[in-house]
């Protein structure tokens, strides 16, 4: 039998991801500091292994008129074609229009956790988002749409037995519209994706355990490469808020 050389290296990642988030979990007792050794295992993931047209960090959100987000764990943003607003001392502050996906890292997958992650994406969503006419090959070219931000949850288990039924899609089902959680990754029971009906149900797959990272990470991969390119800053509106 041949041996699937990318499954192998996948489960290699997915082995390792999981024995450092049950590290974390077992040996810090700090609930602070079990956060943030979970998030950072996790943006460590992230910046090894995205394509590096993607940055990764744990930052705000900030829109043209000055409001800002909720701190978000894993925010995946344009770093070619759009500055940082603010980068000191851990406090990175990133323009709205440079974000592709917001996540919120948890030790385990449950309601509040479903309802605390989706105010958070929200906090993202909710934010102004400009664009300007970009200039490709010396030709200039209508601004693009904005696109909606991807977002999701990740954690090391679920409180739910099973963990991808029922009560998990409820709770899914009964968020709003801007809070919606479009990827979910519980390493030690599956990945999920979930698309929004008009009519209010969901459609709703799932990975089998052991795949649950490969599955995860071809499915935010697929999502990314179908977003494009973020919008070009309109700098305009930037000035007005500045006063300039």
């Amino acid at each position: 039998m041949i041996e699937n050389k990318l499954t192998k290296q996948f489960l290699s990642l997915q082995k390792c991801l999981e024995a450092n988030l049950n590290a974390s979990r077992s040996s810090i007792e700090h609930p602070g500091s079990k956060g943030d050794a979970s998030e950072n295992s996790w943006l460590s993931m992230f910046q090894e292994h995205l394509p590096n047209r993607y940055q990764v960090d744990k930052a705000f959100v900030i829109d043209s008129n000055g409001d800002r987000s909720d701190q978000i764990d894993i925010v995946i943003y344009d770093r070619q074609y759009t500055p940082l607003l603010y980068n000191k001392h851990t406090q990175i502050h990133i323009p709205a229009e440079s974000v592709y996906a917001v996540f919120e890292v948890k030790q385990e997958l449950n309601r509040e956790h479903i309802e605390y992650a989706g105010k958070k994406i929200a906090s993202v969503r909710g934010l102004k988002g400009t664009s300007a006419n970009l200039v490709d090959r010396g030709e200039e070219c209508s601004p693009r749409s904005l696109f909606r931000i991807l977002g999701g949850i990740l954690t090391l288990s679920s409180a739910w037995t099973p963990a991808f039924g029922e009560s998990l899609q409820t709770a899914l089902k009964e968020r709003p519209e801007k809070e919606r959680i479009d990827l979910g990754c519980v390493i030690e029971k599956g990945a999920f994706e979930v698309v929004y009906n008009q009519d209010g149900t969901l459609h709703f797959q799932q990975s089998k355990p052991e795949l649950t990272f490969i599955y995860f990470f071809i499915r935010l991969l697929d999502k990314l490469q179908k977003l494009g390119t973020v919008p070009a800053i309109d700098y305009s509106e930037y000035s007005k808020a500045l006063g300039l």
